[in-house]
């Protein structure tokens, strides 16, 4: 029977050390993603993320406000790295994303924050903005895992990603939790400073599928493997839900599950935006939820509680 999580196999067969090893060689002339600014990041450089060779951290926790099947009743073991591959100019945790607040912590340091994760009863280990660490965080699964991790991964990104990348973790991550955040990249870039943003999300979208498939659930409700989308409705229909759910249903599968989110508020430099400077309206994320139907996409969930981070938890598909 085959070893879950997955990464105890890849693990167990030296598949994990020697993604690890590419991964962590690559920084030599950084392209783990689309930026590919080909600093020597092992010497410290820094290009669009402004990490060198250490990960940095927010904060971690036991967390609850992701979707109901990943925090479950025990909580999602949740890692917030600092920095990002995304530069959005609406990002509600900018703080650490875009202005860098955090601090460095060695390979041995965070597999010790997993441990601790999982001593504390958590669910998963959910990485988020997990792209520009990637490498990083693979070492340090290795150590964890030779201390007894066995709770799975949750991949929490953006979606600005390289197909290419995402393929190496095959038999390594089971859940995928991935934003897809535009249907244009004429907004991708004048938003988030993310160019190509539309065709990258879209091939990296295609391999997580590939790997991990629609969501599969315990018999408790948590998620065991999958992807998950998650879309934030933005004002003036700025991140083109409607290319979005075509996509996803043409090109995935219409039982994939999407998280509709309605959070949105004007963060961090939004205010100078007039697209984007005002929270969104009812009427716009009612629409929003017309597209998901008119396209078939019943599983998921609806924040129905606007401007609060607060999913309802709430299965759209009808009875």
């Amino acid at each position: 029977m085959p070893s879950y999580p997955s990464y105890l196999q890849a693990y167990k067969s030296g598949k994990l050390q020697e993604i690890t090893g590419q991964l962590f060689s690559s920084l030599e002339s950084c392209q783990i993603c689309p930026r590919r600014c080909k600093v020597n990041r092992l010497d410290n450089k820094t290009g669009f993320c402004k990490t060198g060779k250490l990960p940095k951290v927010y904060s971690f926790m036991r967390h609850y406000g992701e979707e109901p099947p990943i925090s479950g009743t025990a909580g999602s073991g949740t890692i917030f790295f600092s920095h990002c591959n995304m530069g959005c100019i609406y990002c509600q945790n900018y703080e650490f994303s875009q202005m860098g607040k955090g601090k460095e912590y060695s390979f041995e340091e965070l597999a010790e924050i997993m441990l601790k994760l999982q001593a504390d009863g958590c669910h998963n280990i959910n990485l988020v903005t997990p792209t520009h660490v990637l490498p990083q965080i693979l070492k340090s699964l290795n150590l964890a895992i030779s201390s007894g991790l066995n709770i799975p991964l949750v991949y929490n990104t953006s979606g600005y990603e390289l197909a290419e990348v995402i393929k190496l973790l095959e038999g390594i991550v089971d859940i995928y939790l991935s934003d897809s955040r535009y249907g244009d990249d004429l907004s991708a870039e004048e938003l988030s400073h993310a160019a190509g943003y539309v065709k990258l999300n879209q091939k990296a979208l295609l391999e997580m599928h590939r790997q991990a498939g629609t969501v599969q659930f315990t018999e408790s409700g948590l998620i065991k493997k999958g992807l998950i989308i998650r879309h934030l409705v933005m004002p003036n229909q700025v991140s083109g839900t409607e290319e979005i759910m075509k996509f996803i249903a043409g090109e995935l599968s219409d039982e994939t599950y999407i998280s509709l989110m309605s959070q949105y508020l004007p963060y961090y430099k939004a205010q100078g935006n007039l697209k984007i400077n005002r929270r969104i309206k009812f009427k716009e994320y009612e629409e929003a939820k017309k597209i998901l139907e008119r396209y078939h996409l019943f599983n998921g969930w609806m924040q129905e509680s606007y401007g609060r981070e607060r999913f309802a938890g709430v299965n759209i598909k009808p009875v």
